[in-house]
């Protein structure tokens, strides 16, 4: 649709007050942990490739990207050579962006130097594959950077994509984060390069953790409940803050970008295939059930499914192994963040109540953490079945090593009898390291009794979520 250059200049004069010397405002002084990676590629790219940054609504991305321009400004960078357009904007979006760089180029002529694309929410792009393409190609002196809610940006035209783009996966917040944008005044934790490192502790060092963390447990339930979102997460009113996570889930995601970017025409049986995951978060999907509750058919709920996880709703976590057993299994289902079901089913404070509730929260969050942390590293996680049913909730393929996690989110203590799932995998594998995660502060420490040459450690999951949201944001190596 033809939109005149006035009206185009008059939209992005507004989200690009740089060009008359304004401040951006009312930007966060915290950053997130992807702001480290995003700002190397923006100001020293290994390679020439655009970047992309993905991830649920309400994580974060927008913000990031004005923090960086905001950073490019304090360097020097000359201000007409910065573009931030948000195609979620109705007037930019029927535009296009050919319209949009051009309006940009009669408001303000180009300076010496390299030129800054930010480009919000770019899924809503005509032909963004191909535009890109061209522009990685062929414009050498241009970095762009771009945002987008579904994962059509990574998969819907992959080889156009090949060498052209980098892309950045946001999560919700971390537990560490969480705290560091509430401003608690905490006992400070000593930080740890990595997991295994607690191997060689000794009873005092895990005593002297144990007395630090007592005040992290109240948080770390507030933070299930509240959720990784940063808008929500800094709401007093937990009502509030997951009524404003519903409805931008239910409201933007589910009924206004499913039918915008994959023209769902069934919203309410989307809606309640969500709301089926929500109850079942942590579980393994049960395909057969759920289109019996709900009524359709298995390629509409498959479907419906490989949507959510392309809107960063949901992960699919497949059975451990490889071939056609895999193929045919069961997955498993987490929802992005903890916080997702209580919200979405209205359910408030009530799982700290609920010690079923609470477990699944709390395995859900494990995994955010978890992936997050090696999501980088090309991680592959599974769950495990051995015999007579039993299973480990988490198994991390990572940098040739397997690397096992049972949460037993429970008051009781974890012993080797509680573990028989874990020890079979580890025995079946030889995997001499794996991990626990416990409810009690002092259920933490390597467990007693396990058969020789396997090395269990109990880790409460406070100090494991605000270990890796820590390594996440600096960095540290595994």
């Amino acid at each position: 649709m033809k939109i005149s250059p006035s009206e185009l200049i008059s939209v992005l004069a507004q989200f690009n007050p740089w060009w008359r010397g304004g401040r951006i405002p009312s930007l966060p002084t915290w950053k997130r942990a992807a702001w480290h990676e995003l700002n190397e590629w923006v100001t020293q790219p290994p390679v020439h490739r655009a970047v992309l940054l993905s991830g649920a609504r309400q994580v974060g991305k927008t913000t990031l990207l004005l923090q960086c321009i905001e950073d490019l400004l304090q360097q020097g960078v000359p201000a007409a050579n910065i573009l931030y357009v948000t195609f979620d904007h109705p007037m930019l979006k029927l535009g296009g962006i050919d319209a949009v760089l051009a309006a940009w180029r009669e408001r303000e002529p180009r300076a010496d130097g390299i030129e800054y694309l930010f480009l919000d929410e770019a899924q809503f792009i005509r032909d963004w594959g191909t535009w890109v393409k061209h522009q990685t190609d062929f414009i050498k002196d241009r970095r762009i950077v771009f945002t987008g809610s579904a994962t059509p940006l990574l998969e819907a035209e992959q080889e156009s994509g090949v060498g052209r783009w980098h892309a950045i996966r946001m999560t919700t917040l971390s537990f560490y984060e969480y705290l560091q944008i509430k401003q608690l005044d905490l006992p400070a934790l000593p930080p740890l390069r990595s997991l295994r490192y607690l191997f060689d502790w000794t009873a005092q060092d895990f005593y002297r953790v144990t007395e630090l963390a007592v005040p992290y447990t109240g948080h770390f339930h507030e933070y299930l409940v509240r959720g990784g979102f940063p808008q929500t997460a800094q709401i007093d009113s937990v009502v509030q803050a997951q009524r404003l996570l519903r409805e931008d889930i239910i409201d933007k995601v589910l009924k206004r970008d499913m039918t915008a970017l994959f023209g769902v025409r069934r919203v309410l049986d989307l809606e309640h295939t969500f709301l089926y995951l929500c109850m079942h978060d942590g579980g393994l999907l049960d395909m057969t059930d759920l289109c019996s509750n709900l009524q359709v058919k298995r390629p509409t709920a498959q479907h419906f499914i490989e949507l959510l996880e392309a809107t960063h709703l949901i992960y699919r976590l497949p059975p451990f192994g490889y071939g056609k057993d895999v193929l045919r299994a069961r997955y498993k289902i987490y929802l992005a963040d903890a916080a997702i079901s209580s919200a979405v089913l209205l359910k408030g404070k009530n799982i700290l109540d609920d010690p079923t509730a609470l477990g699944v929260a709390t395995e859900t969050a494990v995994f955010r953490h978890l992936f997050a942390r090696y999501y980088a590293q090309q991680v592959r996680f599974t769950y495990w079945r051995g015999k007579q049913e039993r299973e480990v909730d988490l198994v991390a393929e990572v940098g040739g090593q397997i690397v096992p996690f049972e949460v037993k989110y429970r008051a009781q203590h974890t012993g080797v009898r509680e573990l028989k799932g874990l020890m079979e995998l580890c025995q079946q594998k030889a995997i001499g390291r794996g991990y626990v995660v416990t409810k009690s502060l002092d259920d933490f420490g390597l467990l007693a009794g396990t058969p020789e040459g396997i090395n269990i450690m109990r880790l409460p999951a406070p100090l494991l979520c605000y270990w890796m949201g820590e390594a996440e944001l600096y960095g540290v190596a595994e």
